[in-house]
């Protein structure tokens, strides 16, 4: 249900479809730690496997950084690959080396592979295909030109390409943007001024374009202050496009959106974790999450919905402790749901899930809130799914929140309404790999240890 490479965590990350369904995932890796290291963390890519999505199977690294002295000698960050031809392109972010006061200088790179599989990739070149314009974006201090996302033109036969920039224009504290570069061929660009640029973001990070069934466009950008992501949906690629807001709660970022086995749009995101897998370690990457179901109504915002793909996971209901589960709640009033408890078999709750009309909550231990919301309308029905130390939480079926917590033993879910308490039956989640063993597999909760 979640994935990251035997004792690494995961960063930003690609999915590629081969012609016999099968998908690959190229991602960024690195070690567990408090502080990210720019030029030693993230110098390869990864690369898992998987049928459906959920089942991935690590099949080690496929691509690193440059020989000594080029573009991309230091680190290589996050990728997109396209299929060109009977093969693949992939641009993707090179790393060069610090600023005199330690900020990455970033420029975008080009690879080929006559496969479709994410490996076999030979360089294009030795240096960059698309670099930062300084007529309309910051280079070199606190600059920003990485997470390449190419998609054909709609309008003309060519490329268009946005990329993670910093508007020259703005105040650094609020200059995050989408840049964006036209292409014929893929490996010769030509830069735009900002393509979106919001005014009050940081960093717009990994943009990422789908285009709609009904010729439209959706762009998404996760937002460094908050650590989730935002939409904009747009008639054309070039514009106007209008903010349509928070399309995941925070702690989901770096989105991608992948068409399903079963023909569905869906998203897949990634999750922190924290080091030591304890309540009190710092947050670090962590792991990709399940899929979301992607819903674009015509003229409305679009939204993340559980996906039945899921299912198949999921066994009978039942009122027994279960570590990983699916719950379902209707509610009517105020309700906190107790899914783990401090003591086995005990009633002093560790982790609850919380709804008082448009306020939804997580909390922890002694009460602790790990997490909060505001919804736009009071929920009549929760779904809550815990992974581990993970927990999601949809309202009247949208992905509405998610947290961690590392304390507490499997308990009955109990849920307390009206000052009654009963318990709630649950699904059990069916781990794709039970027997994992490593510092990524899924937490296994303090009783195995």
């Amino acid at each position: 249900m979640r994935y990251a490479p035997p004792g690494l965590v995961v960063n930003d990350f690609a999915v590629l479809r081969d012609d016999d369904g099968t998908y690959t995932v190229l991602h960024l890796q690195g070690p567990w730690t408090e502080e990210f290291d720019h030029l030693r963390m993230e110098t390869s890519y990864g690369r898992a496997t998987s049928t459906d999505l959920v089942d991935w199977r690590p099949a080690g690294p496929a691509f690193g950084t440059g020989l000594p002295g080029r573009f991309d000698h230091q680190a290589v960050w996050t990728m997109h690959p396209i299929r060109h031809g009977d093969g693949t392109a992939m641009f993707y972010t090179g790393v060069s080396g610090l600023t005199a006061r330690g900020w990455p200088l970033q420029s975008v790179g080009l690879a080929y592979s006559d496969r479709t599989d994410g490996t076999g990739w030979r360089r294009h070149g030795t240096g960059p295909v698309v670099e930062a314009d300084g007529r309309w974006y910051r280079t070199g201090e606190r600059m920003g030109w990485r997470d390449p996302f190419v998609v054909p033109d709609d309008e003309g036969d060519g490329w268009v390409m946005v990329i993670c920039a910093a508007d020259a224009s703005l105040p650094v504290e609020v200059s995050g943007c989408v840049a964006w570069a036209t292409s014929d061929d893929l490996e010769r660009w030509t830069v735009h001024p900002p393509l979106v640029s919001p005014g009050d973001v940081d960093e717009l990070e990994c943009p990422v374009l789908e285009r709609l069934d009904d010729g439209s466009w959706l762009l998404l950008g996760s937002i460094g202050a908050s650590r989730g992501f935002e939409a904009w949906t747009a008639p054309r690629l070039r514009g106007p496009w209008t903010r349509r807001g928070p399309l995941g709660p925070s702690g989901s970022y770096a989105p991608r959106i992948v068409a399903a086995p079963d023909g569905s749009r869906v998203v897949v995101h990634t999750t922190p974790r924290r080091v030591g897998l304890t309540d009190t370690g710092e947050r670090c990457r962590g792991m990709l999450a399940q899929p979301k179901l992607l819903v674009t109504p015509p003229d409305e915002a679009p939204r993340l919905e559980w996906w039945p793909g899921l299912d198949t996971w999921l066994g009978e209901e039942s009122t027994r402790p279960a570590p990983h589960a699916v719950g379902d709640l209707e509610i009517s009033g105020p309700a906190e749901i107790t899914l783990r408890t401090a003591a086995p078999g005990g009633d002093e709750p560790a982790l609850v899930v919380g709804c008082d009309g448009k306020n939804l909550w997580v909390t922890g231990p002694d009460g602790t809130r790990l997490g909060e919301t505001i919804l736009t309308e009071p929920a009549a029905t929760l779904r809550i799914l815990t992974i581990g130390e993970y927990v999601e939480v949809y309202a009247d079926g949208v992905f509405a929140l998610n947290a961690l917590c590392y304390s507490g033993h499997p308990a009955r879910w109990t849920t307390v309404t009206d000052g009654r308490a009963r318990t709630l039956p649950v699904r059990p989640i069916r781990l794709p790999d039970p027997r994992r063993d490593d510092a990524s597999a899924i937490w296994p909760g303090p009783t195995a240890r």
